[in-house]
């Protein structure tokens, strides 16, 4: 079983830079067991894909990483499992991510992350939120909150 995340629940961090933030996701996936669901959420450009990016590298994927906000879904496959990055910002109703296989991708997979995904907290209680803010008004510089 895989040591607790690097973010306790409530915990705060300030990162500064791109590379800070893929950091801190590099960290957690070695913290995070497989089959499980993180949740991410914050402002559009706060760095959850970034975030996203440290995840899913540290995991062996070596290409590109990128926002799935029109594709709502992007697997990447890993030497430990498939990765699948949603993005349910632009979905009105969850029945569509499920209509779409959604539990079953999530079954199956390394890990999920979930940007914007409020609407799927209550089937997946366990799974870590992480808020992500700009700070200062300084796009290089955010604060990450683990709220769950």
């Amino acid at each position: 079983m895989p040591a607790p995340l690097p973010l306790a629940p409530g915990e705060t961090r300030t990162l500064t830079g791109d590379q800070a933030q893929r950091d801190l996701g590099a960290a957690l996936a070695a913290h995070l067991a497989a089959g499980s669901v993180l949740f991410l959420e914050g402002e559009l450009g706060a760095g959850k894909t970034t975030l996203t990016q440290g995840l899913v590298g540290a995991l062996g994927f070596t290409d590109t990483v990128t926002s799935p906000t029109y594709a709502l879904m992007h697997a990447y496959p890993t030497p430990q499992g498939s990765v699948l990055h949603v993005d349910a910002y632009r979905v009105r109703d969850v029945n569509e991510l499920y209509e779409m296989d959604l539990e079953d991708l999530i079954r199956t997979a390394r890990l999920t992350v979930i940007e914007w995904g409020e609407g799927l907290y209550a089937d997946y209680p366990d799974a870590p939120i992480l808020h992500l803010e700009h700070l200062d008004g300084r796009p290089d510089k955010r604060r990450i909150t683990r709220t769950r």
